[in-house]
């Protein structure tokens, strides 16, 4: 069952940082810590599980950080939602198979077809959505003043 949490938000967050502020260059998780606020043992355990999920593909090295693994018009608020929601393990009350005749047929597939809708809308919202979001809330963008147009 999705539920919106803390680590969903935060690596919501995370991805879209990373697509709104980075170049060419990585990412660094202190720089996503700085920009966002988000602590440092939330965030490194979430980014670690995106770049095994092919969200994020990790750099290393001194300059080393994060970058999107795919383009961003191609990663979902859904993508992102299913790696958290693995990650918290909880237990999905709709498997449980205690209950009624009524819980089991009218009130568990009623949930379930909302949170398939839920799902589906979040599969239609990308993380390019979101960027575009951001700019249209005049939120500036780290890469575009660190660009350099000399020649």
């Amino acid at each position: 069952m999705l539920r919106l949490s803390k680590k969903l938000l935060f690596a919501l967050e995370a991805v879209v940082d990373i697509a709104h502020n980075g170049g060419a260059e990585p990412v660094q998780s202190k720089e996503i810590t700085r920009r966002q606020g988000i602590p440092q043992r939330y965030l490194e355990q979430v980014m670690q599980q995106l770049v095994h999920a092919e969200i994020l593909e990790g750099v290393r090295g001194p300059r080393g950080g994060y970058r999107l693994a795919r383009e961003r018009r191609k990663i979902t608020i859904g993508d992102i939602a299913r790696v958290v929601r693995a990650m918290e393990k909880t237990d999905d009350p709709m498997a449980d198979p205690a209950g009624s005749d009524l819980g089991h047929k009218v009130v568990r597939p009623v949930w379930q077809d909302i949170q398939d809708e839920l799902m589906e809308r979040l599969d239609g919202i990308t993380v390019a959505d979101l960027c575009q979001r951001a700019v249209e809330q005049g939120i500036r963008s780290e890469a575009m003043t660190r660009m350099d147009f000399s020649i």
